[in-house]
């Protein structure tokens, strides 16, 4: 395939971004075929930004259309299995926007059909693209830190306003969202996590439901994990502090990085620490470490980097960058803490699917909708990416 037509469901403030971005031919390989929402105002805008191609109210009526290859789902987060699953039946690739869904057992299923279907599916995972996300990724791949001791990030420089939460009626909602912090702002973070150290064997959480604005569900999370080899984890993160901290540290058996302000940083021993325990005559004995800093010159390229990676692989069948059937992971580990704060208990993983969505639903149920703004419901309808989806030190 030398080209290929792209959807886009969902003309929300992420949709319209891919859209306007792909239109304007900053993908390769890649042309905007059609685009859907069901909201009559963003079709309008469709029609008037997109008026050389169709626009629908259906996404059903799109997959069927023939007017497209692939789409991409930015549509709220409990529509993304079930649209990718009828993308799948007809043969079209999907890129989803994240998360893969809201929980893990639709999700199975989304990556069962996925794999049955054998077109491309991937995920918008861009802070894959991050270089030293990546250069630790590759680092623990290739044994450099050896084997994983600690993980350690707190992400809290997500700082929204209720102005935020009210902008659209399916936010912070069980129904709407799936979630709050966890489920909205990092997914990408949950990913970066499992993506350097692997999956965890069990999970604690403490998440915290309106702890600092008036919405139904957390806006801060405190999570610690255990792995198979003796390895912890904590994870920490909210929608409520300013300013806030984006910190990551590893220690691995061979050194230790640490990621903050754009800066990787890196103290690698000339032996695994373990051998140094046992083998050393000294009590505190100072090791050789060597020091290594790696700067971020340059933005990740985001958005439009796995674009072109979804474009490339469609195209050519090279690998993902962000295969989709991997998005079952971070959310396996957001599902995992939530159930343990419902529920005071550890949380074993893989996670038991069917329990966890018995409980999801309890609160599904318990929910009212959410608000919106009337002002200026469609205020982010910009068609432009926005500052806060990008790594921010």
């Amino acid at each position: 395939m030398e080209n290929v037509r792209m959807g886009v469901i969902g003309l929300g403030s992420m949709g319209t971004a891919h859209a306007v971005h792909i239109a304007q031919g900053q993908v390769e390989g890649m042309t905007l075929s059609a685009v859907c929402d069901s909201d009559p105002e963003r079709c309008r805008w469709g029609r008037e930004k997109f008026p050389e191609i169709p626009v629908f109210e259906n996404a059903g009526e799109l997959l069927a259309s023939g007017a497209v290859d692939a789409v991409l789902i930015a549509t709220p987060h409990p529509a993304h299995p079930f649209i990718a699953m009828e993308a799948f039946h007809h043969g079209i690739h999907v890129l989803t926007e994240k998360p893969e869904g809201i929980d893990v057992l639709t999700a199975a299923q989304e990556n069962k059909e996925a794999q049955k279907s054998g077109v491309v599916f991937g995920i918008m995972y861009n802070q894959r693209t991050n270089p030293l996300f990546r250069r630790l990724h590759d680092l623990m791949q290739d044994g450099t830190m050896g084997e994983l001791l600690r993980f350690q990030w707190t992400i809290t420089n997500w700082f929204r306003t209720q102005a935020y939460y009210d902008s659209g009626s399916w936010r912070a909602t069980w129904n709407g969202e799936g979630g709050g912090v966890l489920m909205n702002q990092c997914p990408h973070n949950l990913d970066i996590w499992q993506w350097i150290t692997g999956m965890p064997q069990k999970i604690q959480a403490h998440c915290q439901i309106s702890r600092y604005h008036d919405i139904q569900v957390e806006d801060a999370a405190d999570i610690y994990a255990e792995y198979a080899n003796g390895a912890v984890a904590s994870f920490i993160t909210t929608t409520g502090e300013y300013p806030g901290t984006n910190r990551l540290e590893l220690v691995g058996s061979r050194g230790k990085a640490v990621i903050e302000n754009g800066i990787l940083r890196l103290s690698l021993l000339g032996k695994d620490v373990r051998t140094a325990i046992m083998d050393e005559e000294e009590c505190m004995p100072e090791l050789p470490v060597q020091t290594v800093e790696v700067h971020q010159t340059e933005p990740e390229s985001g958005h439009i980097g796995i674009l072109n990676d979804f474009s490339r692989a469609v195209r050519t069948g090279s690998a993902l960058l962000a295969p989709g059937i991997e998005g079952i992971r971070g959310l396996s580990i957001a599902n995992a803490a939530y159930l343990s704060s419902w529920t005071d208990s550890w949380v074993e993983l893989p996670l038991d699917g069917e329990r966890y969505l018995r409980e999801l639903r309890k609160r599904q149920e318990r929910c009212r909708t959410g608000k919106t703004d009337p002002a200026n419901p469609h205020r982010s309808l910009t068609g432009e990416y926005q500052e806060r989806w990008k790594v921010r030190w």
